[in-house]
C-alpha cells in the first residue's frame, strides 16, 4: 500500500472520528479542565459558597459588587505559593484576579461541601 493511500485512510478515519465527537459532545456542557488551577477553580465554583463578614465589609468599602467573585473564579489564577493545600480539614487557596483595574486576592477555605471566602485584599 502506498503512502498516499495510507494517508487517505488515516485522514478519512480522523475526520469521521471528529464528526462523531462533535455529534455526541456537541450539546453537552463538557469541559476539559486538566490543569491544576482549572480543577481547583472548578471545584470551588461548583460548591456552595459562603462569604464571611470580613469579605463583605471589603466589598462594601471598595464599592465592588459581590458578583465579581464568580468572575474571578472563572478568569483568575491560584497562587499555590501562598496557598496551604496541606491544611486540615479544609484546604486554603489564594485566588488572584483583576476587577475594574484592581488586582484582588481572595482567600478561600475549600471544604468538602462548601467553599468559604474568608478574606479579600488588594494585590500590589
Amino acid at each position: 500500500m502506498k503512502f498516499i493511500q495510507r494517508l487517505g485512510y488515516y485522514l478519512s478515519g480522523f475526520v469521521v472520528g471528529i464528526i462523531m465527537l462533535m455529534f455526541f459532545l456537541g450539546g453537552k456542557k463538557t469541559s476539559c479542565d486538566w490543569g491544576l488551577d482549572a480543577r481547583v477553580l472548578k471545584d470551588i465554583r461548583n460548591k456552595e459558597r459562603v462569604v464571611s463578614e470580613d469579605a463583605l465589609v471589603f466589598f462594601k468599602e471598595k464599592q465592588i459588587d459581590t458578583s465579581y467573585i464568580s468572575y474571578i473564579l472563572e478568569a483568575g489564577d491560584i497562587n499555590f505559593k501562598q496557598s496551604n493545600i496541606e491544611a486540615k480539614p479544609c484546604k486554603i487557596y489564594q485566588v488572584e484576579g483583576e476587577v475594574d483595574e484592581q488586582k484582588l486576592g481572595l482567600i478561600f477555605e475549600n471544604c468538602d461541601s462548601t467553599a468559604v471566602l474568608k478574606r479579600v485584599f488588594n494585590l500590589k
